[in-house]
């Protein structure tokens, strides 16, 4: 799966610079996350950077956008040929 940031979001600006493949962008209220750009940080981390660094937990597995490992890594691949 993607990951989707909640209203919730505090636009506290942290959680963009973390992203390695560069999903997340500033939206017209709250940030949000390009689910074609999104692995979960599969092959670059253990753990979702963004989710890791949110002071409000406001980042959640995106349940339109369902993806299993192999295709984050596939991903992952296609982004950083």
């Amino acid at each position: 799966m993607a990951l989707l940031i909640s209203d919730e979001c505090i636009n506290c600006d942290v959680c963009e610079p973390e992203c390695p493949n560069g999903a997340i962008s500033q939206g017209e209220e709250i940030y949000i996350i390009n689910p074609s750009l999104c692995t979960e940080c599969v092959g670059h981390h253990d753990k979702p950077q963004c989710m890791e660094v949110c002071p409000v937990d406001c980042i959640s597995k995106d349940p339109g956008v369902v993806e299993d490992q192999d295709s984050l890594y596939r991903k992952y691949l296609k982004l950083t040929r």
